[in-house]
């Protein structure tokens, strides 16, 4: 095939000579360093698509080529060759050539017949069929392409900028970002001849193009042509390494999963150009460790990073494998994997996760325990083994009893630490009643078995238990024990005849019993019959009963070896009998000697019977002496009553008889005084400071006349 190759260093040549006529000094680099190229149907191999004419100015001694797309190389004579038949080469190649004396990049443009005129037209203007292209203006700038990384020595030229008008003392002018604006100082131009040159090595990866200004001044400066924009693009190389940078990397893949299973992906980063090959990435498994049970468990996508099982199901058997962790060095290297490539690396970390294949079994069939009877706790732990993952429901262990418990005495429960059944009494059991128990366990586990695997034989075991015989103490019937008695009855009386049985029926004990707890000292007991009675006044009001009962505590004790004792609690209810008068309250009261009113006090009365021994109580004056009544009481409800005077009284202390009665049967009376203070009462306080000096004490007034009465009349 015959590929139209458009130079466009040689129109610029042209355009040099017909505007400048001068001669050029050799420039070390390309000699054309852009080229546009029309896509082929095909490249064919070992056809030369262009010629490339690199100088060095000295020789080009030990000069070499490299190609951005493998599938390209550029002979010694710097014909450009496809290695292969090759239908798509992407929108550019970069050729980049390195001698002892000089570097530098030529860009291989390759776009459609339409695309290649409409770029033309960008630059030139042609007219007719003659070819010379017209300029714009004054000013021609084409792009230059730098490539990044150079070497010195700098500055180094890089391009030129042209102008048809040959002004005199006209001088080139640079502007933009890279020359006056930051970061400043990378490009110069020769203001004289439009060299444009770079003063250091550039980063595509921090700035990628430059967009610069360029005109023309006259001395003075004043702009006469421009401006006009100059573009520069940096090239890229190779000069980044692939990065991963999501990590830590971890996989998780289930045991015994089919072949190709994906596991995860693995993804690393280039900085260099995507739409070159110098971020093209290939990935690879350096290392995998363990190398065990295959050195190739896995498999990673070159392009896609996928890393998928390789190894048969068989072979991803957890429980067979030295260790349940992977780890995998992942290795991504640029310019498609070729060996000129630059790498990253990277650990992948798989486990292998646990499915419940293997069923939980008992370490034996049998177990042996032994337990007192009476104690509860746990008698045995039983053992199982399971293959599967410590930290999963697949080996934790369920444990359940499925026959021998009816009255359910026995539980078993999981020690989360040991994975033991740990079986446990939770009620007494009885050596007279039974000796001996049998029991069936299953052990499952928490997670359900994956379906073709089943729990065996194994997943069951019995335990034999035995019940030793202990001397237990004897028990009351009932207990607690009730009765009801009157308080007050006759020391002596027989209050109730308690029983208590021995456990141990298969020996023959005799029984005895004794007062444990008596808080008032009030019972005894018969230590042969059980037969308890009073020792003193049952009395339903001491502080020892409480809500109308009394409670003591008996012993039953055994003539067992050591003996056992048994505790019987006896409650006694007390009913009431009326023996307690009632009370009367208050006992004192105060009243001024010219009170207007004249009820003196409220009186309240109490007793500690209970109903019907208590109110409605009635309330009386003993007979008043003298010739006139001084006082009289008043009932205001079934235990109040008010005392009012009948007229006002000297300053003086007054003792007035009150009787009062319940409403028991035979009822009970108090017989009881109130004491009056009448004192004197001025500008709202009261007196009663001299009333002891003037006291008058009507019953002292009769006891003394009746006993000078008895005196004066012996014979009466």
């Amino acid at each position: 095939n015959q590929h139209k190759v458009l130079n466009l260093s040689m129109y610029l040549s042209l355009v040099l000579l017909l505007a400048c006529a001068e001669d050029l000094e050799c420039v070390p680099g390309f000699q054309q360093k852009v080229f546009y190229i029309e896509q082929p149907f095909e490249f064919t191999e070992d056809q030369p698509v262009l010629n490339l004419e690199f100088d060095d100015c000295k020789g080009n001694n030990k000069l070499n080529f490299e190609v951005s797309n493998p599938d390209f190389k550029v002979e010694r004579d710097g014909s450009l060759v496809a290695l292969k038949n090759i239908s798509e080469a992407g929108r550019a190649l970069f050729v980049h050539a390195r001698s002892e004396h000089a570097e530098d990049m030529a860009e291989i443009l390759i776009v459609g017949a339409n695309e290649k005129h409409g770029a033309l037209k960008e630059i030139f203007k042609i007219e007719g069929n003659l070819g010379i292209p017209r300029q714009k203006r004054a000013i021609l700038a084409t792009p230059i392409l730098i490539p990044e990384n150079q070497r010195p020595p700098f500055p180094r030229s890089v391009g030129k900028v042209i102008s048809s008008e040959g002004t005199e003392g006209a001088k080139f002018r640079l502007s933009g970002k890279g020359v006056d604006q930051d970061p400043k100082g990378i490009f110069r131009i020769n203001e004289i001849s439009g060299d444009v040159s770079v003063t250091r090595a550039l980063d595509r990866e921090a700035i990628a193009n430059y967009e610069l200004e360029v005109e023309v001044t006259d001395i003075s400066g004043k702009t006469i042509d421009g401006p006009v924009r100059l573009d520069i693009s940096v090239i890229d190389q190779n000069d980044n390494r692939p990065m991963f940078k999501e990590g830590p990397y971890v996989g998780h893949v289930m045991e015994g999963s089919p072949t190709g299973t994906t596991v995860m992906r693995m993804t690393a980063f280039d900085a260099d150009d995507s739409s070159t090959d110098n971020a093209l990435l290939r990935y690879n498994i350096l290392k995998q460790t363990p190398t065990k049970p295959s050195p190739n468990m896995f498999y990673i996508d070159p392009e896609k990073g996928d890393i998928v099982t390789v190894v048969s199901p068989v072979l991803l058997d957890r429980e067979t494998m030295e260790t349940p962790k992977y780890e995998l060095v992942i290795e991504a290297k640029d310019m498609g994997g070729l060996d000129v490539g630059l790498t990253g690396t990277a650990t992948a970390t798989i486990l292998i996760d646990d499915k419940n294949d293997h069923p939980p079994e008992f370490t034996k069939k049998e177990f042996q325990a032994t337990v007192k009877e009476g104690v509860t706790g746990v008698i045995v732990n039983l053992t199982v083994g399971d293959r599967d993952d410590p930290a999963t429901g697949a080996w934790r262990a369920v444990y359940t009893i499925i026959n021998g418990n009816p009255g359910q005495s026995f539980e078993i429960h999981t020690n989360p630490q040991t994975n033991e059944g740990m079986l446990s009494v939770v009620k007494p059991l009885d050596y007279e009643i039974s000796a001996f128990h049998t029991l069936l366990i299953k052990v499952e586990n928490e997670d359900p078995l994956i379906p073709d695997i089943a729990y065996g034989p194994s997943s069951t075991a019995t335990v034999q238990i035995t019940v030793e015989d202990v001397n237990e103490g004897p028990v009351f019937h009932p207990n607690p024990m009730t009765v009801t008695k009157q308080e007050n009855i006759p020391i002596g009386s027989v209050v109730l005849t308690v029983n208590a049985t021995d456990p141990d029926t298969l020996q023959h004990q005799t029984i005895r019993y004794s007062v444990y707890k008596d808080p008032a000292g009030w019972l005894e007991i018969n230590p042969t019959n059980g037969t308890i009675g009073t020792t003193a006044v049952l009395d339903r009001e001491s502080p020892y009963v409480q809500n109308n009962i009394y409670t003591a505590l008996f012993l039953a004790i055994d003539s067992g070896n050591p003996p056992a004792t048994g505790t019987g609690t006896l409650h006694i209810t007390l009913e009431d009998v009326n023996d307690n008068v009632p009370s009367l309250y208050p006992t004192l009261a105060k009243v001024c000697d010219d009170a207007k009113d004249l009820r003196v006090v409220v009186l309240g009365a109490s007793d500690k019977d209970l109903h019907p021994n208590t109110d409605p109580f009635k309330f009386e004056l003993s007979k008043q002496s003298g010739p006139e009544k001084l006082w009289r009481i008043t009932k205001l409800n079934n235990t109040h009553a008010q005392v009012v005077l009948l007229q006002n009284l000297k300053k003086a202390n007054y003792n007035i008889p009150i009787s009062v009665t319940d409403s028991g049967k035979p009822p009970l009376t108090n017989n009881t005084e109130l004491k009056l203070q009448v004192c004197s009462c001025k500008k709202s306080k009261m007196d009663c400071s001299a009333t002891d000096a003037l006291h008058i004490s009507m019953t002292l007034i009769l006891l003394s006349l009746f006993s000078l009465f008895c005196k004066s009349f012996p014979e009466l």
